[in-house]
């Protein structure tokens, strides 16, 4: 009798190759564009070219050569290559 009820279970969910990564290779590939992510300045939210706040390296508060990095944050250009952060846009200035 069990082996009867197991026989005749019907699938619930249909079976079909489902792959996120599959889907979002399509969707690049049909030309659909990502959004593009910039780095804001940590303390007014803007980005580099538009920010108004005074700027100085957050390690040793030299106001010398300073500029945005990824994490929002602005350094000095040894303090830069100590703590090996990259700048938010080699671009904007």
């Amino acid at each position: 009798m069990v082996r009867q009820a197991y026989r005749t279970r019907k699938t619930l969910v249909a079976r079909s190759p489902l792959s996120y990564y599959g889907d979002r290779r399509k969707q690049f590939s049909e030309g659909r564009t990502t959004a593009v992510t910039s780095t804001l300045c940590s303390q007014c939210d803007q980005t580099e070219s538009k920010c108004t706040c005074e700027k100085y390296c957050c390690f040793c508060q030299s106001q010398q050569d300073v500029r945005l990095c990824v994490d929002g944050l602005y350094y000095c250009p040894d303090c830069r290559e100590a703590c090996d952060i990259h700048l938010a846009d080699p671009d904007d200035h």
